[in-house]
């Protein structure tokens, strides 16, 4: 029974739902699409190309673990947790040995894959395809085979891929230079090799064995092993012999080897892909929250408006013996039917939704293209379920009142808007307020940013949502200050300042999203300026170099850092990777310890620098604070290549922000990165610029630069990283964007008896066009002054968290374009409905029936 009437009041008022159909479509394309790349981050697939014919595929685990036990109440728990390492773990070449007894091998292929970029003109290089070295033997693995020419023999041959081929127009017998972990070398190409399937993501450069282990730098240790069956024999079968074989097999440095077969054969190849993953599942997990979040809060908000407009209707209802619990039930069913509506629709619209993004990340470099976009059925089905109980958790929340009340009361509220809300919305709007105060408390605490950034959107939320309970609170004090202005300024302002102050609680559900929308875009783009920012200002006052080395390619070799070094000068190489101490993560850079404090000063608070070796570790005051260290200490960890060492802390020092937080000696971490070409090089010298750039003229792509021309480069590269973020939360804006719209939209539009009413009484058209504007102006004040205020005291608790000093990076320009947007998006969402309202004639709505 109640179902057939909430259909036929649906089917009735289909403009009275416009509103809460598109928020709650808008939500549930939100949700699917953060759901897909959630999914992706999971279950996304990862497919082989170079081990395409290679079943089994023997590696090294790319994981630290750690297991816990804990005994309680006579019971035993055990926790294995694991992190992926930073760099590639090697296995043992000896190896080989014992795979070759297992039962069914028939042949056992060691693979190198290391670091070479062909240094080819202008575009030939692909940068969508990055290049790696790999021995010849290795190329049955995919297989590669040749086209024309012949295999490399010597150190100086080469073989290519045929796509790298066509791109620089290359032939057998032309010269093409390469840079690998040592100085660029000019090799002559001796073959063109092709691949039996299609390899889309990568490109091949074949040496010969011995070039190959020269440039792979890690003797007698290979990056893993292809397992090739005899004729029969079962890839499962021979995956689960191999296994049996090497059970308890570990690498030199204790890494237990890994058997991987199907799909699994592709995260050992691609291992971006692989960690991508696991950020992936951060970046959707933090979008999906906040946007459910934000949903919630503007789904309400929708549904409070639409109920307060339908408040006659319903007080009928209440009038002619309608219970309370019709009431809701009616109105329950109504939010599950336009909640089925719009969930369905923007379910849908959401798969399209994701896939976009994924795209946008993958062409941004956030995610490797590796990581195929994965889709089923789940995230629709789940943002289908959430906006239903959304709506119906929405629809109840806004009709407790109208049910809860007595049927006389509730015509009396119909005709008048109540001078005071209820006790219950504004103890829970002071409860949101304190929990708000509470989370900006915490967040001036935490100093690591995985921790903080949640907490900071969360703050955001929490205090909008005590807006919005407060809203008419709000309103009344904001009249209360503006009422003597309005007043003086002509009828229009008058007319708008007795709604404001009569109608608080309609203007406070038009408050609540402008203020969110303005909030969450100011923090959004500031938070990552005023890291950046920090970190930046840190970095250029421990610079004492005179100049800076950097490169265009993969980094800057060695050998480059010698030829700079005199008996006068310092040349410091700076190489950088991440290490784990226990399962977290701490950046870490290498640098050159002979006379490091004449290029590098990282303001030392306590021992010394000039103890840094091999054996030793200077780490942050944050590093030293979290891990209870002081010099002399000793330090438990992995390095980037899953290598354990135990070094001693020698100092530590402030600037952590500014150089990560441990320092090592630069050969230690250079043996254990993929990349050992440093980053940088500082110098500290009296040679001109010319001078340096002449000794470095045999390095390709190497610049010498001042300090504050390294700085903008450095700078460029953080408004690139931070454009993922502003991707990522741009949704959620967009979101908020078109909430603050809808609202504005359902406000105006309910009021065409209003505008009728005061055009009899002899009120103009444009006097009624000024109110409007005039209501929408005094909103957005109220709203730029509260969102304003909210991103104000998270962006200084998070700069005081992770900074040390209250500082956000606020960029005046950009703050008057989003208040300027926010007032753009008020007026014409204010003026377009307002315009279409007075249309008609006010005769004939005055006399409609109601």
């Amino acid at each position: 029974m109640m179902l057939r009437y909430a259909l036929r009041t649906v089917r009735a008022r289909k403009g009275g739902f416009l509103g809460a159909f598109f928020a709650l479509m808008c939500a549930a394309a939100l949700i699917t699409a953060c759901g897909t790349l959630l999914e992706t981050g999971l279950r996304g697939t990862i497919a082989t190309e170079r081990y395409a014919a290679t079943p089994v595929v023997v590696s090294a685990d790319q994981n630290v673990h750690q297991t816990t036990v804990k005994h309680k109440k006579g019971k035993t728990k055990v926790k294995h947790k694991a992190k992926p390492i930073a760099e590639r773990a090697w296995l043992p070449g000896d190896l080989a040995t014992e795979l070759r007894k297992v039962p069914g091998v028939r042949e056992v292929i060691p693979e190198l894959t290391f670091l070479a970029q062909p240094l080819a003109p202008g575009g030939a290089v692909d940068r969508d395809r990055p290049a790696y070295g790999h021995a010849w033997d290795s190329a049955a693995l995919t297989p590669y085979t040749l086209t024309t020419g012949t295999a490399p023999k010597a150190d100086g041959d080469l073989v290519i891929d045929r796509r790298l081929a066509e791109r620089a127009h290359l032939e057998p017998g032309d010269r093409l230079t390469v840079q690998s972990t040592q100085s660029p070398r000019t090799y002559r190409v001796t073959g063109i090799a092709a691949p039996a399937q299609e390899v889309r993501h990568q490109t091949a450069l074949f040496f010969s064995t011995a070039e190959a282990r020269r440039l792979a730098a890690h003797p007698g240790q290979v990056t893993a092993f292809g397992v090739l069956p005899t004729k029969g024999t079962d890839a499962a079968v021979l995956k689960r012999s191999v296994s049996t074989a090497l059970h308890g097999t570990r690498a030199p440095h204790g890494t237990t080897a890994q058997v991987s077969a199907g799909d699994g054969r592709g995260p050992v190849e691609f291992l971006d892909a692989a960690a991508a993953r696991t950020k992936l599942v951060s970046m959707g997990g933090a979008m999906g929250g906040t946007s459910l979040l934000v949903a919630v809060l503007v789904v309400v908000g929708t549904f409070a408006l639409s109920v307060q407009q339908r408040h006659r209707e319903l007080a009928l209802l209440r009038a002619i013996a309608a219970t309370p619990g019709q009431i809701r039930a009616l109105l329950g069913r109504e939010a599950l039917i336009v909640g089925a509506a719009a969930g369905t629709t923007g379910a849908l619209a959401g798969l399209p939704l994701g896939s976009w993004l994924h795209g946008r990340f993958v062409a941004m470099g956030a995610v490797p293209a590796t990581l195929q976009h994965t889709v089923s059925v789940f995230p629709p089905f789940v943002a289908l379920a959430a906006t239903l109980l959304g709506a119906w958790a929405a629809a109840r929340i806004s009709s407790r009142r109208i049910a809860r009340i007595r049927p006389a009361e509730a015509l009396a509220e119909a005709r008048a808007e109540r001078t005071r809300p209820a006790w219950g919305r504004i103890l829970t709007g002071l409860a949101l307020l304190a929990g708000g105060v509470v989370l900006v408390a915490v967040l001036s605490v935490l100093r690591t940013e995985p921790a903080s950034t949640p907490v900071t959107f969360l703050a955001v939320v929490v205090l909008a949502s005590s807006v919005a309970l407060l809203g008419p609170l709000l309103v009344r004090a904001a009249v209360a200050v503006l009422g003597g202005p309005l007043a003086l300024t002509g009828p229009s302002s008058r007319l708008a300042r007795a709604n404001l102050r009569g109608h608080a609680a309609r203007m406070a559900s038009v408050v609540t999203p402008l203020t969110l929308l303005i909030g969450m875009t100011c923090t959004v783009l500031f938070v990552q300026p005023t890291l950046g920012n920090a970190a930046r200002a840190q970095a250029r006052e421990g610079i004492r170099a005179d100049w800076v080395v950097a490169a265009q390619g993969p980094g800057v070799p060695a050998e480059a850092a010698r030829r700079l070094r005199t008996q006068h000068d310092t040349v410091t190489e700076v190489v950088r990777t991440t290490v784990r101490v226990g399962l977290d993560k701490y950046a870490a850079q290498g640098v050159t310890p002979g006379g490091l404090t004449r290029t590098w000063d990282p303001d030392v608070t306590a021992g010394s620098l000039t103890k840094l070796t091999e054996d030793t570790v200077a780490v942050s005051e944050l590093a030293a604070d979290q891990l209870h260290l002081k010099p002399g200490s000793p330090l438990k960890l992995t390095l980037g290549d899953g290598t354990p060492a135990t070094p001693t802390v020698v100092a530590v020092y402030a600037r952590g922000l500014g150089f990560g937080d441990l320092t090592f000696a630069h050969d230690l971490v250079a043996r254990h990165v993929d990349n050992p070409l440093a980053t940088s090089v500082l110098v500290s010298t009296a040679r001109t610029q010319t001078q340096l750039a002449t000794t470095l003229r045999e390095f390709p792509g190497t610049h010498v630069l001042a300090p504050a021309a390294a700085d903008s480069i450095q700078a460029a590269r953080q408004q690139a990283n931070a454009e993922v973020n502003y991707l990522a939360m741009g949704l959620v804006l967009a979101f908020t964007a078109i909430a603050v719209v809808n609202t504005l939209a359902m406000s105006v539009s309910e009021r065409v008896r209003e505008f009728a009413l005061l055009r009899l009484a002899g009120a103009t058209r444009r006097q009624v066009l000024g109110m409007l504007r005039t209501e929408a102006l005094s909103v957005l004040l109220l709203a730029t002054a509260l969102g304003s205020g909210i991103a104000l005291a998270v962006l200084t608790a998070f700069s005081v968290g992770m900074t040390g000093e209250a500082a956000p990076a606020v960029t005046p320009l950009v703050y008057v374009a989003v208040v300027a947007l926010a007032g753009l998006l008020a007026l014409v969402a204010t003026a377009l409905p307002g315009r279409v309202a007075l249309r008609v004639r006010p005769v004939t709505v005055a006399t409609a029936k109601e």
